[in-house]
């Protein structure tokens, strides 16, 4: 399955997905790389498994072997981190003391260290991941270490920007899916 196979599976009412996919698909701004691997990572992480399927068919082959794994390691760390530091920021919420924040998180993320491609294109896969999964502390962190590197805020915008339109595509079908066999169930 291609990106263009994925844009024709979009019903009619997610033309806006149609064309943003397409206009991010060769949008400047990130590398070829940066932007494969948030396609990837993006895509990973909204778990909807066409949608996998058709950006890792477009996407996979405009990366080295190094930067697949490290963007399926960025998704991959970033499920588990994203949900542990949702956890800690939330317990703070509250407005009382958050001994969350003080205790070691004793997860292993050796990964983050050693991601097997530049450490910029490592964070900037990472914090797409945490924009779908929807984790503000490791937004901020991710963002903060990407604009130390040197990305500009438009280039973290266009990230962001991927992992919208990549979830929602995916949220659309897994939708579309879900609906089909409730008509297909009422039908019975």
């Amino acid at each position: 399955m291609s990106l263009e196979s994925l844009k024709n599976r979009l019903p009619d009412y997610a033309r806006d997905l149609k064309l943003n996919l397409g206009s991010l698909a060769t949008e400047p701004g990130l590398t070829e790389q940066q932007r494969a691997g948030t396609f990837v990572a993006s895509a990973l992480a909204a778990r909807e498994p066409s949608t996998i399927r058709a950006i890792l068919a477009e996407y996979g082959p405009q990366l080295s072997p190094e930067a697949l794994t490290a963007a399926k390691a960025a998704a991959a760390i970033m499920g588990m981190n994203n949900i542990y530091y949702r956890f800690v920021h939330l317990m703070g919420e509250g407005g009382g003391e958050n001994q969350y924040k003080t205790l070691p998180a004793k997860l292993r993320m050796n990964v983050i260290g050693k991601p097997g491609v530049e450490k910029a294109d490592f964070e900037l896969w990472s914090l797409a991941v945490s924009a779908v999964k929807g984790c503000g502390m490791c937004l901020v962190a991710h963002e903060h270490e990407l604009r130390k590197a040197g990305m500009t805020a438009e280039q973290v915008q266009q990230a962001v920007r991927i992992a919208a339109v990549v979830h929602a595509v995916a949220v659309t079908l897994d939708g579309e899916a879900a609906m089909g066999e409730a008509l297909a169930e009422a039908a019975e």
